[in-house]
């Protein structure tokens, strides 16, 4: 099995930043909102380099919304950037209906997202934000698994036509993808498998890779697939998996309601229905804690992983 190793760590955030900026240096119709987060959502360097291109709204999410819609209507490619639960709970109605329903080209760019925001608490770790999100017509939901891949992502989807809401972290995590290999919809395998498919997102990708290293120490091999785009998704690559495998792990920081897992059932249950375990949070909130604390608590890490792979094999 491929071994997948990590020289540095940095927050996905960071990957988002720098790629904004690189985004501000060449397209100039790239413009960028922030509702008093610059600094956690790494958007300083775009404010300081294209200041006519920059809108501070204060602590007003609706209002950035609404216009972040308008801009588009000028041929801007708006970002906005705040909080995942303020990128979409505090501000659904204005996606829905300003943004979502006339199929405006705005990207919705969401830092802290998850139980891995840590200390900050419930109230601010949403789990519900990918569920929200793709179930509006012609949104395009991605959740990046590191700094190269969210950097990459940053970059790509202002070249995509269309809403889109891009999910990303607070916490330093490895950095382990290759780079030049992100498209948008498309997901990539990291390991070949038999004995059981991994479907990871986010966060998840790392720790299902340590868990597929640790199963292979026990003699069962995991095929390890990276779904950073959550819709649409890419069910091609999940049908062909499973065909070899015969089963199937599904591994989220998020509600195990209308996640990930659900969207890979969906694709099971149409074509080709195939014994799944989900990794996620168990329809509860978080707490305050350090990412590690409460990714081993809520059984979200490679220890969970591990187990639903094991229970999942017995159902073959």
């Amino acid at each position: 099995m491929k071994k997948y190793t990590y020289t540095e760590k940095k927050d996905t955030r960071s990957g988002f930043g720098d790629g904004l900026t690189e985004l501000g240096k060449k397209n100039p119709n790239v413009v960028a909102l922030c509702a008093d987060l610059t600094g956690s959502l790494k958007m300083n360097a775009f404010e300081k380099n294209h200041p006519e291109r920059f809108f501070q709204v204060g602590i007003a999410e609706a209002n950035m919304m609404g216009i972040a819609a308008g801009l588009t209507i000028g041929g801007k490619i708006p970002f906005t950037g705040t909080f995942a639960n303020f990128s979409t709970g505090r501000v659904y109605d204005q996606i829905r209906q300003s943004i979502a329903y006339s199929n405006k080209n705005v990207k919705i760019c969401a830092s802290h997202a998850g139980l891995t925001l840590g200390e900050d608490g419930a109230t601010h770790q949403i789990l519900e934000d990918i569920g929200l999100m793709k179930m509006l017509p012609g949104m395009t939901v991605i959740n990046t698994c590191d700094y190269n891949q969210t950097k990459e992502a940053t970059i790509a989807i202002a070249d995509h036509q269309g809403p889109v809401y891009l999910r990303f972290g607070r916490p330093s995590v490895p950095v382990f993808m290759p780079t030049g290999e992100f498209k948008i919809g498309k997901a990539m395998k990291l390991t070949e498998g038999s004995d059981v498919t991994i479907v990871a997102t986010g966060h998840l990708v790392w720790e299902s890779l340590q868990a597929a290293e640790k199963l292979e120490e026990e003699g069962i091999s995991a095929e390890v697939i990276n779904i950073h785009t959550i819709k649409p998704l890419d069910e091609e690559a999940i049908l062909a998996s499973v065909a070899k495998t015969g089963c199937i792990v599904t591994a989220e920081e998020h509600n195990k309601f209308g996640g990930l897992g659900e969207s890979v059932a969906r694709c099971l249950a149409l074509n080709t229905p195939t014994p799944q375990e989900f990794v996620a949070v168990n329809d509860t909130f978080g707490e305050s804690a350090t990412p590690a604390e409460l990714m081993k608590k809520y059984k979200i890490n490679d220890e969970a992983v591990i187990e639903a792979v094991k229970k999942v094999i017995k159902r073959k």
